[in-house]
């Protein structure tokens, strides 16, 4: 089957390169461009601290003679990636933000007015904060922490003749993008810069030979052995603490640096000269989309977009009555994520409530659902926040999360043991007149309402008995450690996700050898699973029409005549993160299954942590999908690329053509819409169709 999957780095590689397009896209406005060129960074960051880093540790174990092969290849291809990076900035956004008077000046463009403007600034804002760092056989090279930004500075003794050198770390408490200029000319430079040209200040009695501004990445992947710590959060937090020290794998550093410096700072930090990488411009282009956060120039932006609160959701003190009633769907960030908000904060202030559960794997820095739990836990409810520690660049966010819940009272687990709590899931539990009544929330995104304005998710509100009873069963799962438990409606990793995914595709191909129609449709952001592909290729060559829409890594060669000729995979980028996924499996002789849910088809994903997949059960909200969400993806889309048997993404449209974006369609939608939202019928005879789904 190899013939029919790619690499899984090369992907990666090539979805950076889909974000870059967008910063490289006139039609796109200014500062979008801007933030997304700022994206690039970070997930080229997170690409060398992850994925490069696992194959620098494979190549030195000599696990496989061709692992060094690779990994030259991926550094030449994450290399010229950089460089392109580089030139849209000199080439395009640079001169474009000059055109629209955002004046960004490097070092080089300081004239002598703005030197004396700054000199002040730097004496009064920066040089308290800095401390230079000598390097001789009395100060040995410091400990340089993970993608922290440093000037590696060459002096000369002006007496002596005596060449030495030092390190300026760039404090991360001061603002890496300042402002300099009158008000009607206004000019931006970056601090790094500002400190480069006042360095000399720093060491009075020698000379300045050069300053060159660099960063280096190190290996970032966490490593506990769960069964051997004793305190998983304590463990957690020490091997964050190793991470700053982790093996390095990558140095950027100002391309005017000389050969000769290059060399002595990449045996000073044990690394090759393949892993360096010579930067024309800022080094650290993440800190740009601090220039999009100083100006005000709304003109520069995508138009303002407020989120739509369904009329039923306008009541917070109704919002249990509602759910009751019908389930509520929600499709963020066109519907707003703040009923989600209600949900939980007014569990924590009902009276009747007396049990509140939730998943916790990221969320904001003032996050009003910690806080509801934390009010909850104080209201004297029974509260569990299933804490995730590892989720990954959240650790040290999460572990201050989790204590204070444990110091408001609520009780606060980890999960199972080598597994990361992915699925996000929400339990409250009312005490009624008939009864306990559990309500739930499931959904696709983070319990974090700063991301659901900027990511594409789903919610689903429910009471549905058979549903809640289910997420009451995951959850006493993640606290009571139970053995392999059956779950009839949801699909739950690491126990039969995997199995279940791939019964529906097998179920698809065999409608398809019946004569009968047979498609799938299913979006997610990476698709990496080698069973989950082969049982797609099988469907392919039954005859099942497969439309993928895969935001990020795909390992699915589409197109392959005898092999996958019938998949067609796409790709769609834009204002919005495209996080949700959904499943569509056409269910010959049934009605289509549609699944939503927290899982990417990804080995990690199925085996390594907890997921949640859950069914639309009802026949409103399915059709609501069919029509507003999935008829839209189905379209001929102005920003989806397709990916072609030769790793290549294509536009959907001809040359010169420009249709209808998905997400545009979307808020178009959204405005059209009432305030009322599209709710299913009320709650009769849900058992009978629930027996069709697996």
């Amino acid at each position: 089957m190899s013939f029919a999957v790619f690499n899984r780095e090369i992907s990666w590689l090539g979805f950076d390169r889909r974000v870059l397009e967008l910063a490289e896209d006139d039609s796109v406005p200014l500062l979008e461009r801007v933030r997304f060129l700022s994206i690039v960074s970070s997930n080229l960051d997170e690409f060398f601290e992850i994925r490069v880093a696992g194959i620098m540790q494979q190549e030195e174990s000599a696990s496989h003679p061709a692992t060094r092969e690779f990994l030259l290849e991926v550094l030449d291809r994450a290399r010229k990636l950089s460089l392109d990076q580089q030139a849209c900035w000199r080439d395009r956004l640079a001169p474009a933000l000059e055109a629209a008077g955002v004046r960004f000046r490097s070092r080089g463009q300081l004239d002598p007015d703005a030197v004396r403007e700054l000199s002040p600034v730097f004496d009064r804002d920066v040089l308290p904060a800095l401390t230079p760092l000598a390097i001789d056989p009395s100060h040995p090279f410091p400990v340089l922490t993970n993608k922290g930004l440093y000037i590696l500075v060459l002096l000369k003794d002006a007496q002596t003749g005596e060449v030495r050198r030092a390190v300026v770390p760039v404090p991360r408490v001061l603002p890496r993008v300042l402002q300099f200029g009158a008000e009607h000319a206004r000019c931006f430079t970056l601090l790094s810069h500002i400190i480069q040209v006042f360095i000399e200040r720093l060491f009075p009695g020698l000379e300045v030979s050069g300053s060159w501004a660099f960063r280096i990445t190190r290996n970032s992947d966490l490593y506990i052995d769960e069964e051997e710590a004793g305190n998983l959060l304590e463990a957690i937090e020490d091997e964050i603490r190793n991470l700053r020290k982790g093996a390095p794998v990558r140095l950027e550093i100002e391309s005017d640096v000389p050969d000769e410096q290059l060399s002595w700072l990449l045996r000073a930090i044990g690394l090759r000269h393949e892993n360096a990488f010579r930067v024309e411009g800022p080094v650290n282009m993440v800190r740009l989309a601090g220039l999009v956060d100083q100006l005000a120039r709304p003109d520069l932006l995508y138009p303002t977009f407020i989120p739509s609160l369904p009329a039923e959701c306008a009541d917070p003190a109704r919002i249990f009555e509602r759910i009751a009633r019908r389930d509520i769907l929600l499709h963020h960030p066109y519907d707003s994520f703040v009923p989600v908000v209600d949900f939980i904060r007014q569990a924590a202030r009902d009276e009747t409530v007396v049990a509140i559960k939730l998943t916790l794997y990221r969320t904001s820095g003032d996050s009003p659902v910690v806080e509801a739990l934390k009010e909850a836990a104080r209201n004297g409810k029974q509260v569990t926040a299933l804490v995730e520690l590892r989720a990954r660049f959240d650790e040290l966010n999460n572990i201050e999360w989790a204590r204070q819940l444990e110091e408001a009272g609520a009780h606060v687990v980890y999960g199972l043991t080598g597994l990361k709590t992915h699925c996000k899931a929400c339990l409250v539990v009312r005490k009624e007149r008939t009864g306990l009544r559990r309500y739930a929330h499931l959904g696709t995104g983070n319990y974090n309402p700063r991301t659901a304005r900027i990511y594409t998710d789903f919610s689903l509100l429910t009471a549905d008995e058979e549903i809640a009873a289910e997420v009451g069963l995951l959850f006493n799962v993640l606290t009571g450690n139970l053995g392999r438990p059956k779950f009839r409606h949801l699909l739950v990793a690491p126990f039969e996700l995997s199995r279940r995914i791939v019964d529906l595709i097998d179920a698809e191909a065999s409608a398809a050898r019946a004569g009968r129609r047979a498609t799938i449709f299913a979006k997610v952001n990476s698709l990496v699973d080698p069973e989950v592909i082969e049982a797609l290729c099988r469907a392919s060559e039954c005859g099942v029409k497969i439309d993928l829409l895969v935001r990020g890594i795909c390992c699915l060669r589409p197109g392959v005549p005898g092999v996958s000729g019938n998949v067609r995979v796409r790709t769609v980028l834009g204002r919005f993160l495209e996080h949700s996924r959904i499943f569509r499996f056409e269910n010959s002789g049934g009605e289509p299954v549609i699944l939503l849910g927290s899982a990417d088809w990804m080995q990690r994903n199925f085996v390594r942590r907890v997921e949640c997949v859950f069914p639309v059960r009802d026949k409103a909200l399915r059709r609501r999908i069919e029509q507003e969400v999935l008829a839209v993806y189905a379209g001929n889309l102005g920003d989806a690329k397709e990916l072609r048997p030769d790793g290549t993404h294509e536009s959907c449209l001809p040359e010169g053509r420009r249709g209808p974006c998905a997400q545009d369609a979307f808020l178009s939608l959204a405005a059209r819409q009432q305030p009322e939202a599209v709710s299913a019928p009320t709650r009769k005879g849900r058992g009978r169709s629930a027996r069709r789904r697996r």
